[in-house]
């Protein structure tokens, strides 16, 4: 069980987002959450509407602690813009192995992606766009970069390599070829 926290709210977020770290989402129930964070049931609903209000803030807080553990990634101008997108990819494809699990858990329960959607957090698809128009801001990529399908194909890579290897019946993807992905990526934008 996650250390008390003065605020129940907090304590019930990171409480689910531990249980999320440990077991992911599938099936996990309110009752135990409550049981988990020493606290009855109803609680809850004294610091959250309803259960996909507390799911989503507790998968916010999941990958913010995944991330904590991933590193600084490389800031705009500094490096080579190719060591920069390989930084970014191989930070991708470790989040995603971190927290897709978790996610696939919740299949089921479009309320609460719907409500992880609404909430303003900072993803790491964001964090890359910023960096590639940071970096075409600043000349080091091509004036007309189309930035935005270039983080949308580092991402849709992430994802493809992780999901793959979730799926029942799918054969894992074998690890993606880091620097001939970057390259070509590099081949649209520069």
């Amino acid at each position: 069980m996650p250390p008390r926290k003065t605020n129940l709210r907090e304590q019930l977020v990171a409480t689910a987002a531990a249980m999320i770290a440990e077991q992911g989402t599938a099936g996990l129930t309110v009752r135990a959450i409550a049981k988990q964070a020493g606290v009855a049931d109803g609680v809850l609903y004294n610091h959250f509407s309803d259960k996909e209000e507390l799911l989503a803030q507790s998968l916010v807080t999941h990958v913010r602690n995944v991330e904590a553990t991933l590193g600084e990634l490389p800031e705009p101008g500094s490096g080579s813009v190719e060591a920069n997108l390989k930084a970014h990819l191989a930070y991708g494809l470790a989040l995603h192995r971190a927290i897709l699990p978790a996610f696939a858990g919740l299949i089921g329960q479009p309320a609460v992606l719907e409500r992880l959607g609404d909430l303003d957090n900072d993803s790491w698809r964001d964090r890359l766009a910023a960096y590639l128009h940071a970096e075409k801001d600043i000349g080091r990529l091509r004036p007309d970069a189309d930035v935005g399908t270039a983080a949308a194909l580092i991402v849709g890579i992430c994802h493809e390599t992780v999901l793959s290897g979730l799926m029942p019946h799918t054969p894992a993807s074998r690890e993606p070829d880091v620097g001939r992905i970057v390259a070509t990526v590099l081949t649209g934008i520069r």
